[in-house]
């Protein structure tokens, strides 16, 4: 059997996100049969230290302190960027210029039009890009999308989608990136998973009203002095598809006692669908079919009935896991390399997602309607 050709992954980052990027594609490379070998190159980090110390935990066999070196070295071939948000736009141009294939964390840039920036470089360049929303890699989500397609559900009434969490909730908590507007808030950070989500179940959102409010107005920045805080702690909107269903969305990150609600309900004229994060692993169904006296919601658990759960797991109930989402998005880029698909979530979509937030973050400034 001929070799395997090789892709070489410089990674940028070893925080949360950079540590699930290196999990991602150590595990897609031994639980899918995709079309190159992977091997995890390059780990870039702020000192030569810290760099060092992550690319041996993580596998690497080079590591550096300039995150530049690691996007000039010709031997690499993709390059992650999981570095603050502000940052996004420069390591990424700079990445397709060099010819990799770049995989960047959302939000993609901190406003539309570098989202446009990048997007038409990587498309005149010819690279291949990716955008980390894997929450819609869930097999359950996917299951979702073919009930709704193929009608189980009827006509679509309405659409609750809300991704909660609680890590700003408390007001002495130090001022970050996040804080930052180039950070882009809680709408940008977390509320574009809710949005993306939508979209993928619902098809396009057409037109907004927005609500995007600071709750905490200063932060500790630093040991006694304080920052104002400019960005949403929570953005909500109303909106309504191209298809003519309506809904709402939320974004908030200070939802005390939430760690995880990426959640929504779908309501049609044959059925509905309940989905949560929490449980994601879950899917629950009401049919209006059932009859009387029996109606409710029904669980459906992940199973090898879902790909590709099997390629995980034989056995149904056992659960995939949020670093297994990041192996399937991770397989999913590789393949689309490849050109064996087209690329899952490119910048493409990335641009379209900053476009629904700004768009939503401008309709509560002027608190009226906007067509998105």
């Amino acid at each position: 059997m001929p070799e395997k050709p090789r892709l070489r992954v410089g990674l940028i980052g070893s925080g949360f996100m950079g540590k699930a990027h290196a999990f991602a594609f150590t595990t897609a490379s031994r639980v899918f049969d995709l079309p190159f070998e992977l091997e995890l190159h390059t780990l870039a980090d702020a000192t030569a230290e810290l760099a060092a110390n992550a690319g041996r935990a993580l596998g690497f066999a080079h590591s550096t302190s300039d995150w530049r070196q690691l996007v000039d070295d010709p031997q690499i071939d993709i390059v992650s960027i999981t570095a603050p948000n502000a940052l996004h736009k420069e390591m990424s141009l700079a990445a397709i210029a060099a010819g990799k294939h770049v995989y960047c964390e959302k939000p993609l840039a901190p406003t539309v039009a570098d989202a446009r920036e990048m997007t038409e470089a990587a498309e005149a360049k010819g690279v291949k890009t990716q955008v980390g929303f894997n929450y819609l890699c869930n097999p359950m989500i996917h299951l979702a999308w073919e009930m709704i397609s193929g009608g189980e559900l009827g006509d679509i009434l309405g659409y609750r989608g809300i991704h909660c969490e609680d890590y700003m909730a408390d007001p002495d908590s130090p001022f970050t990136f996040r804080h930052d507007p180039t950070g882009g808030g809680a709408l940008a950070d977390i509320g574009s998973h809710a949005l993306a989500t939508a979209e993928y179940l619902l098809g396009p959102i057409s037109q907004v009203m927005g609500d995007c409010v600071t709750m905490i107005p200063k932060r500790p920045n630093g040991q006694v002095a304080v920052r104002r805080v400019e960005v949403d702690d929570i953005g909500r909107a109303l909106i309504r598809f191209a298809s003519g269903a309506t809904g709402s969305v939320e974004g908030n990150w200070i939802a005390t006692g939430r760690k995880m609600q990426h959640d929504f309900e779908i309501h049609g004229t044959k059925g509905a669908l309940a989905f949560t994060q929490e449980r994601f692993n879950e899917l629950h169904f009401y049919s209006v079919g059932d009859p009387a006296g029996r109606r409710g919601f029904r669980r459906i658990e992940a199973a090898p009935d879902h790909p590709p759960y099997g390629s995980f797991c034989v056995a149904p109930g056992h659960q995939l896991g949020f670093n297994d989402l990041k192996a399937i998005e991770a397989a999913g880029f590789v393949d689309a390399i490849a050109g064996r698909t087209a690329e899952p979530f490119n910048f493409k979509a990335g641009q379209r997602i900053q476009t629904l937030v700004e768009t939503i973050q401008e309709s509560s400034r002027t608190g009226r309607w906007l067509v998105v």
